[in-house]
């Protein structure tokens, strides 16, 4: 099944948060924070949304960061990603 957003929306895979610190300590899953760097999978058109033409600024495969809890969780064929609109992402990661 793919996604496909609407409007200024986009869908991200979180990417894999480090298990090994600087140092050489391996953190557990709970000891982990949640990763804020994501991948862009899926990107929406754009367009009028709210009255104001919204133009997409990223794009399939940009790395980015969000928010720890923007957008809304989805499960899609046993694979997390989550959907946000494009103004709740703060950067694009180089």
């Amino acid at each position: 099944m793919n996604i496909k957003p609407l409007a200024d929306r986009v869908v991200i895979k979180m990417l894999e948060a480090e298990e090994t610190t600087k140092g050489g300590i391996i953190l557990t899953s709970a000891a982990q924070e949640k990763p804020e760097v994501a991948e862009i999978v899926a990107v929406g058109p754009g367009g009028v949304v709210d009255g104001k033409e919204v133009k997409m600024e990223v794009k399939i495969g940009d790395k980015v960061l969000t928010s720890k809890y923007a957008g809304t969780q989805v499960k899609v064929d046993g694979v997390e990603y989550t959907i946000l609109r494009q103004s709740d992402i703060l950067a694009i990661v180089d």
